[in-house]
């Protein structure tokens, strides 16, 4: 009885994989998908994002973290500050925290706002640097943020140039 059963369901499952799959995504799952970057690709992003900065003249820090804020990368050019660690973690786990770029967010939330009260939580970072990683399809799939270079504006360059160097593997 259990062996039918089970044949029955590997069967079912098995026909439904072939259609798709979309019935095991659908709204009434237990499970919820996402897409993560590979770690291969957060490295070609960090070492972009630096090397772009490099080539301005700027010692930097990048930090790529997955679509939770989970670090996944962390690079730092050889004279940069040690504060960039932190400050380009911070960027990047605030632009996947709050689905926003931090420099939208610095303005968002300046004194006065509505959303000053950001500000105070312990690991948001609203300065410029921090970038949030969409696939094709607009599905957040990480966050790059930089630290080092002279300007926060600066600093989105350079994420932003992490960004375009793996543009073509997450198109879709």
């Amino acid at each position: 009885m259990i062996r039918t059963f089970c044949k029955k369901t590997l069967l079912t499952a098995g026909a439904l994989a072939l259609l798709g799959g979309s019935a095991l995504a659908d709204e009434d799952s237990a499970f919820v998908e996402f897409k993560v970057l590979k770690p291969e690709l957060a490295m070609t992003a960090a070492t972009a994002a630096l090397e772009y900065c490099r080539a301005g003249g700027y010692q930097v820090g990048v930090t790529v973290v997955d679509r939770f804020g989970v670090p996944q990368v962390f690079l730092r050019d050889r004279f940069a500050g040690a504060h960039v660690w932190e400050t380009a973690t911070r960027k990047a786990w605030t632009a996947v925290s709050f689905r926003s770029g931090t420099t939208e967010l610095d303005q968002a939330t300046k004194p006065g706002t509505l959303a000053e009260g950001i500000r105070h939580i312990t690991q948001a970072l609203p300065l410029g640097g921090g970038l949030m990683i969409e696939e094709g399809g607009g599905s957040l799939v990480g966050g790059i943020g930089v630290s080092g270079a002279p300007g926060p504006d600066i600093d989105d360059e350079c994420a932003q140039a992490g960004i375009d160097a793996i543009a073509d593997d997450i198109a879709f």
